[in-house]
């Protein structure tokens, strides 16, 4: 055989494994961008149905026990980390996955069906809550099991890149539950209707998206590395393995937190801060915000494709920096503007800092954790810490505000990204000396 004829045949072996990667990565991405347009429509539509399950006269209180039924969500995400990650490591990437989008696809439907509190009573706000707690739990699954799904698929030399498309398709799917709102409101109905019974249109269509992504993820091949350790490694409990790893399980929490505080600041906070602060209008406030999501969905695979070239470490140093530098002052020019161009110049700013960590923050953890282990290493102590200062940070912040000193909140934010700096100086650079290839 000819060394043309073997090259060919290498190119041809090389092109088809990237179409192979290139669509598994895409089809776990397509169904994490599901989960989370499921997961905010309840945001995005509690100020229509709110009244339909928690009768009061006092609308605040019907959007306090709304909000509560959303930090529900949070609460459970580290039982969902726990659980798929289990089933990841022990089972399998592809099946976790497909389990994930089917829990999010039921607690969707159940929400769009569930009658209201004049027809069922006290039984109304039960069963929402327990949509929440299911949609919860896939959340907090969905996480680990596709940030290890992805980071394993994709080639060594552009893993920042591939994994990047995790939070390409978290904030497409916060996008997409806009777009949805924006659609009903400018479009087809009415606020009465929409509060009538409009409102539980995004989540027969969330439900439909679920099971459009269920039947692709029904074709996904497992992964190399999972199948490798399948033949090599021991079974044992997860968590009993996991604290073998304290040094790396305290890496994903201190990595994480100042992150995370500042990605919820910057898209579910950012909403209420233009109409309450800035003092937006409802249409100015909507706009903002989704050209703001547009643009740091775009930023996510040119960092991540940056990360495999300089390392993972400067990027979260660079995020660190700027962030303690120029969060405060951010803050405040944004809360004395009055314009919506110059709101969404400061926000696309602060989106330039903080993806920094979003764009990585998956892979990194990936790497952290040998195979056995990365899903439940990567899901569980995310999910902890996302559940203590990611969803939290809208509370903190319009407590600081009801207190009369709304900046405390920008101290707070610079905090949480301090802490997480001295995390990324010292830890080492993932890129450079990973476990992605480690069997234990």
């Amino acid at each position: 055989m000819t060394t043309a004829t073997l090259a060919a045949q290498s190119g041809g072996e090389d092109f088809a494994d990237m179409r192979r990667r290139i669509r598994a990565i895409f089809i776990g991405s397509i169904g994490n961008l599901v989960e989370w347009y499921d997961f905010y429509a309840y945001a995005a539509f509690a100020l229509y149905f709110a009244g339909a399950f928690f009768p009061s006269s006092d609308p605040v209180v019907q959007q306090l026990n709304a909000a509560l039924l959303f930090a529900a969500g949070f609460l459970v995400r580290p039982l969902g980390g726990w659980l798929f990650g289990y089933l990841a490591d022990h089972h399998g990437r592809r099946g976790a996955l497909m389990l994930s989008v089917s829990l999010m696809c039921f607690g969707s439907l159940m929400i769009a069906v569930t009658p209201t509190y004049a027809s069922i009573g006290v039984y109304a706000p039960m069963l929402l809550a327990v949509a929440r707690i299911i949609q919860g739990l896939s959340l907090g699954g969905e996480y680990g099991t596709s940030a290890t799904y992805l980071t394993e698929m994709a080639d060594q030399r552009n893993r920042g890149f591939y994994s990047s498309f995790q939070y390409v398709t978290l904030i497409g799917g916060q996008i997409c539950a806009l777009l949805v709102l924006l659609v009903l409101q400018k479009i087809f109905l009415t606020n009465d209707e929409i509060r009538a019974w409009g409102w539980r249109i995004p989540f027969f269509i969330g439900a439909l998206l679920a099971l459009v992504a269920l039947y692709m993820r029904r074709t996904l091949h497992e992964t190399g590395a999972f199948e490798a350790a399948k033949q090599t490694v021991k079974k044992t409990s997860s968590l009993r393995a996991l604290m073998r790893y304290p040094r790396e399980v305290l890496l994903v929490v201190g990595l994480t937190a100042g992150g995370t505080a500042a990605f919820y600041t910057y898209t579910t906070y950012m909403q209420k801060f233009l109409k309450l602060s800035v003092g937006l209008t409802d249409d100015q406030t909507t706009i903002v915000t989704l050209s703001a999501l547009f643009f740091g969905m775009a930023l996510q695979p040119i960092y991540g494709a940056i990360s495999d070239r300089i390392g993972r470490k400067w990027l979260l140093i660079a995020f660190g920096v700027t962030g303690v530098l120029f969060t405060i002052p951010l803050l405040t020019t944004l809360q004395n503007v009055r314009g919506p161009f110059a709101a969404f110049l400061l926000i696309a700013a602060a989106w330039m800092i903080v993806s920094g960590y979003t764009s990585i923050n998956a892979v990194v953890k990936a790497e952290l954790f040998p195979t056995n282990i990365r899903a439940i290493g990567v899901g569980l102590p995310y999910a902890l810490t996302v559940s203590i200062f990611g969803g939290t940070t809208d509370s903190v912040a319009l407590w600081f505000k009801s207190l009369g000193h709304e900046n405390w909140f920008y101290y707070y934010l610079t905090g949480m990204i301090g802490i997480s700096l001295v995390v990324y100086v010292f830890m080492r650079d993932t890129k450079a000396d990973s476990a992605m290839h480690r069997h234990e």
